[in-house]
């Protein structure tokens, strides 16, 4: 149901030669092509883009520009294009200037059909005005021509007439033929490893309707929305259990003692600060303390306050988050200091000691009324790994699932359709509730990842003695 779209070249290196754009191959958007044109522009009645229907890497392509505008929308573009122009005249055949040209981040831009899961790689022609780096491409294009013409030795005559021609060409089409190759940045070529392993929920959705819907199959017909909508609940539902859907951040902990939860935050998994040697030492979270989500401003006699429209009034700060701050923040111990568990005087004394109060790792709580994480101050500084989970569907472009749990989405779909449909026979659900469970224990074995080598040297550890 997969195949490798990239060579090993384009896969380890992160290069690829993209199509040969020719006057004779571009065509405007919407107008009909032959099998194997990968090239047209855009839009209808205008030449101002080339999109180029080729990206087989599987990483996410990132232009520094938008498709519409010359509008900058990201710092940089995760790729560099380089082109090598050429020009066919009939006294020297194909001229092809020397090297390549590397294409400005303003002269490209990433265009996606959502709808057939395609990226589209364009450049802009000289049609866009507006932009003086794009207009000195073009001109630098159409000048490596004139020096490579040169450099054959032809006659002062054809060596003007093949200039005055490309000339003509441009000013017509406004950009130059040329030899186009793709160079993934250094973190591109990074996420480009491993992805093989998923299936992206585009292709999900096109399988299930291949294999499962038709006639003379159990569901004759379906809405390719009613599909999407059950294939993205179970994307959610496989993220909280099922698939390695753990999120991290690398984050260190500001004077504040706070930090935001992030935008696909769902719930936490594990926060740990990390020492100079690299390792993980664990902060758990406390229940000493917590943050209030209201904070009534009262009156002496305990009564709250209102203003004029008879709405409560709320104070900003919380007194007990003060408190906890100012409190934590102190070296000194007394005997009901439980944060500090560990000393000398205190040394038989601590019949009440909390087991997860031991320990000096730190602590944090969650702030549901500020969306943040807390720290105590003896964490300020430090450099922390927040892992968590998200639902899955935070990126519409990377929406994947392991390909090991592709046969548990498949039956997740068939039994959400099945279940959801009048007249179905009550035994046709029930195979296919046993199907979907049966389908998704498989998957959590098989993503669970257990070696039998590395099992059998943990369970070693049951041959030590322990001591008392």
């Amino acid at each position: 149901m997969a195949h490798l779209k990239e060579t090993n070249s384009e896969y380890y290196a992160g290069q690829s030669t993209l199509t040969r754009i020719g006057y004779e191959n571009t065509k405007l958007l919407g107008s009909s092509h032959q099998e194997g044109e990968r090239t047209f522009a855009n839009p209808p009645g205008n030449a101002s883009y080339i999109l180029i229907k080729s990206w087989d890497f599987d990483t996410k392509p990132i232009s520094a520009y938008g498709f519409k505008s010359l509008n900058q929308i990201k710092q940089s573009s995760n790729y560099t294009l380089f082109f090598q122009p050429f020009f066919e005249f009939s006294d020297f055949g194909e001229v092809l200037a020397q090297g390549f040209i590397e294409v400005p981040e303003v002269a490209s831009f990433v265009a996606s059909n959502l709808t057939k899961n395609e990226r589209y790689l364009g450049l802009r022609t000289d049609r866009n005005s507006g932009s003086q780096e794009l207009s000195r491409f073009w001109d630098s294009c159409l000048k490596s021509l004139f020096s490579a013409v040169e450099a054959t030795g032809g006659s002062s005559q054809n060596i003007s007439a093949f200039k005055d021609e490309a000339k003509e060409k441009f000013g017509k089409e406004r950009y130059v033929q040329g030899n186009l190759y793709i160079q993934l940045k250094k973190g591109a070529v990074d996420t480009n490893y491993g992805d093989y392993s998923s299936i992206c929920m585009d292709d999900i959705v096109n399988n299930f309707i291949v294999g499962y819907v038709g006639v003379g199959k159990l569901i004759q017909s379906v809405k390719r929305t009613d599909v999407m909508f059950h294939a993205k609940r179970g994307l959610q539902e496989f993220s909280y259990d099922t698939l390695k859907s753990i999120k991290s951040q690398e984050l260190t902990i500001p004077p504040s003692l706070s930090l935001a939860l992030p935008q696909d935050y769902v719930n936490y998994v594990k926060c740990c600060w990390i020492d100079d040697a690299g390792a993980k030492h664990i902060i758990y979270p406390t229940r000493v303390t917590s943050n209030p989500l209201e904070m009534p401003i009262q009156d002496f006699d305990g009564s709250i306050n209102q203003d004029e429209f008879g709405d409560n009034e709320y104070s900003n700060q919380s007194i007990t988050e003060e408190s906890w701050a100012e409190n934590s923040s102190t070296n000194e111990f007394s005997p009901e200091d439980y944060r500090h568990p560990r000393k000398d005087f205190l040394l038989g004394r601590r019949y009440g000691l909390q087991p997860e109060e031991a320990q000096i790792n730190g602590k944090f709580t969650i702030n549901e009324r500020l969306g943040t994480f807390s720290f105590s101050s003896d964490l300020v500084d430090k450099l922390i790994i927040l892992e968590y989970i998200s639902d899955g569907l935070s990126d519409v472009d990377n929406q994947c699932i392991p390909k090991m749990a592709e046969q548990a989405m498949y039956m997740h779909i068939a039994h959400g359709i099945l279940s959801s449909r009048i007249n179905v026979p009550e035994y046709i659900i029930n195979r296919y509730k046993r199907e979907r469970s049966s389908a998704l224990r498989n998957a959590k074995i098989r993503l669970s990842n257990v070696k039998i080598e590395e099992i059998s040297q943990v369970f070693r550890n049951k041959g030590k003695w322990i001591k008392h």
